[in-house]
């Protein structure tokens, strides 16, 4: 059975997380954690995309993202694809490195957002680095 498509739309606020498969760490040190986030930031630079916040967790990252002028779906495949290629390659391994396609809510920006915002800052007390944005 296919897979359902994502809801997006442009302006559309996400709360995106992708864990690595197996719950396996994903970022292993500060190059892996640098490379994701200059990924990032590259992207959402050409797509128009806002990143308001972010953070890392070893397994997983926690994103809330805003459409921009390329859907989220595309935005996620290139980041994810990027990363994945880079730590593939930079530690000697082959595979997969996500479980399964990267979960996106789609969020109502009054009731939400500030505490959206808040999540990854918390979430730094577990061991993560973060760094919200207005924009990347």
């Amino acid at each position: 059975m296919p897979r359902q498509s994502q809801i997006d739309a442009p302006g559309a606020l996400h709360h995106i997380i992708v864990r690595g498969i197996e719950r396996r760490k994903i970022f292993l040190d500060d190059q892996d954690r640098n490379s994701f986030i200059e990924r990032l930031g590259h992207i959402v630079e050409h797509t128009g995309t806002m990143c308001y916040a972010w953070a890392l967790i070893p397994n997983h990252p926690h994103l809330l993202l805003r459409t921009g002028q390329a859907p989220i779906a595309t935005v996620m495949r290139r980041l994810l694809t990027g990363h994945a290629v880079g730590f593939n390659k930079r530690h000697r391994r082959s595979g997969h490195l996500f479980q399964n396609r990267y979960k996106s809510i789609l969020c109502q920006e009054d009731p939400c957002f500030l505490e959206l915002v808040r999540y990854p800052r918390n979430a730094l007390n577990l061991n993560t680095h973060s760094r919200p944005e207005e924009s990347m």
